[in-house]
């Protein structure tokens, strides 16, 4: 009877242990959510005249969000127009001058053809062919002089030119452009406000997908493979939400165990770095703490 009794006790016992192991099961990875977020600066000076957005507001990309006071660049550019207008004049006139003394050049080179056929035939006089080649001498430097002042003209519309690109990309940097697909995180600056160059304006994220990082031992390492699917686990009340998910990426080094994982033992472990996406449906954000299971045990 006391033997009967001694086996009893062990059998539910090591039932109990059983049934203790079978259901603590515990996940492959633990991590937090993250997405890549992206601080819109400024990238002009002047006072923020329109930004209208809001935290949580979804924009496209390119969407127009404000821009920055361009007074004082219009005026700028207004400037440099005339100051354009002027010296363009003042390369017409030297050109004006250039065919000017291009076409008595020409009528000089005719007539020193015809005295030279005149001297040949003893008609004329080596005096008026060597005045006419002086003359063409003459109106050949002026020809040079001119032109040299005409280059200097040309330097001075290209520089106005490159002066007017520069002006146009600043006055084109005033104008706020969403560069992403996303939903506002922060907003940093309000309308009027004066911004300077560099100076945060919002945070965005695209948030529709949300990349899962976890901590996986050396142990597990073996087990997982870039774009294998897993199944990604968060707290919703009292049981827990699934979602598909696809391993992107697989740290090559090992690294010592972030804070966030609870026991000090694992704390202390080194393991390897994982990210995995996840399609959000809209309860994801980032920093919320996930689990990432290699199979869909509960």
């Amino acid at each position: 009877m006391k033997y009967i009794k001694i086996i009893a006790v062990l059998t539910i016992a090591t039932t109990t242990l059983f049934s203790c192991r079978k259901g603590d099961h515990k996940a492959d990875g633990y991590g937090n959510f993250e997405a890549t977020e992206i601080t819109v600066s400024a990238e002009s000076n002047g006072k923020l005249l329109s930004f209208s957005i809001e935290e949580g507001q979804q924009l496209k990309k390119e969407d127009f969000v404000g821009f920055i006071d361009t007074i004082t660049l219009t005026l700028k550019r207004q400037q440099l127009v005339i100051s354009k207008s002027v010296i363009g004049s003042k390369y017409r006139g030297v050109l004006s001058q250039i065919n000017v003394l291009k076409a008595q050049l020409k009528i000089a080179d005719i007539n020193k053809k015809r005295t030279e056929k005149l001297l040949k035939d003893n008609a004329g006089t080596q005096k008026q062919l060597d005045d006419i080649i002086g003359q063409m001498n003459v109106i050949k430097q002026q020809i040079r002089s001119i032109e040299t002042q005409n280059a200097t003209v040309i330097n001075e519309l290209k520089s106005i030119d490159i002066q007017l690109k520069l002006i146009e990309n600043k006055i084109e940097k005033s104008k706020i452009i969403n560069p992403i697909n996303g939903t506002v995180l922060v907003k940093y600056a309000e309308p009027n406000e004066i911004a300077s160059f560099a100076k945060p304006l919002y945070k965005i994220a695209d948030l529709s997908t949300m990349r899962l990082r976890v901590y996986i031992s050396e142990t597990q390492l073996y087990l997982i493979k870039i774009n294998q699917e897993v199944t990604v686990k968060i707290d919703d009340n009292e049981a827990m939400k699934n979602y598909k998910g696809i391993i992107t990426w697989v740290s090559s080094e090992a690294e010592f165990t972030p804070k966030i994982i609870q026991t000090k033992e694992e704390r202390v472990a080194l393991v390897y770095a994982a990210k995995i996406d996840v399609v959000n449906d809209g309860s994801l954000k980032i920093g919320m703490p996930a689990e990432m299971w290699l199979s869909e045990e509960n």
